[in-house]
């Protein structure tokens, strides 16, 4: 996993008024590979998701997916916020059908292509259901299938889990690792929980520092999908232990 460099991006600076927020930052994403970007807030993951999906320009440095640039221009990668941001009076299916019809296909192809994804995203029967009648874990489902529609294979994640209790975390961590074995997406995220963080990817980039920069990388290398037992193995513990360091050597 990961060998075909999907995203990539480097030497990537960024200032708003004369203050430096990132610098000199580069990552790369591989085929179907889970990275995650760690970090306290203020660290400038999100100044940095913005460059990737080309919502803003960077000062320095370039983006580059499936080897061709895309520095500044946005609509190339799918990004999904904290906010599940399902359109309240729109049906689920609908909603999740909204990327392919602003890619131009009409209604009626573009249900079909989505609804051929409901049941291997655990939203069989939601069809013709609104937002406000799911459960958050479901909205959350909901919001990554819309995401992955959207997508060329990339997308970005910015905290998509932190709204969920811990009970409904839990299981969408389970599921959304079962459903990234079955679909060809490569996905970056931004977290503060560092359980998460381990339990999910394939690598860690830890961000920090005013103005931010990646201080550290970290491979998980216990083979995904992983379940709960393993948040409770030896493994995990010592991921733990080593990001904790490296967290306050950052201080």
């Amino acid at each position: 996993m990961g060998h075909i460099k999907k995203l990539s991006a480097g030497g990537i600076t960024k200032s708003f008024d004369g203050v430096t927020i990132i610098e000199d930052v580069s990552v790369e994403l591989g085929e179907k590979e889970i990275v995650c970007l760690l970090g306290v807030s203020g660290a400038g993951k999100t100044t940095l998701f913005n460059v990737l999906s080309g919502v803003m320009k960077p000062d320095a440095g370039c983006v580059t997916l499936n080897g061709r640039e895309i520095t500044g221009q946005a609509g190339h990668i799918s990004y999904m916020l904290q906010k599940d941001l399902l359109l309240p009076y729109r049906t689920v299916l609908d909603n999740v059908a909204l990327p392919l019809i602003i890619r131009g296909k009409d209604k009626k192809s573009a249900r079909a292509e989505a609804e051929a994804h409901f049941a291997e995203f655990g939203l069989e029967g939601t069809q013709k259901k609104f937002p406000s009648q799911l459960s958050g874990g479901m909205r959350q489902r909901a919001a990554l299938l819309r995401t992955y529609l959207f997508s060329e294979g990339v997308a970005l994640l910015d905290e998509p889990f932190s709204a969920l209790d811990t009970i409904t975390k839990s299981a969408i961590h389970q599921w959304y690792l079962d459903v990234m074995e079955q679909i060809t997406l490569s996905t970056l995220f931004i977290t503060h929980d560092i359980d998460e963080a381990i339990l999910l990817s394939d690598r860690i980039y830890i961000m920090s520092g005013k103005p931010g920069r990646i201080t550290a990388e970290l491979a998980v290398e216990t083979p995904r999908p992983r379940g709960r037992e393993f948040t409770l193995s030896s493994e995990f513990i010592q991921y733990k232990k080593q990001i904790l360091q490296l967290l306050e050597l950052d201080d």
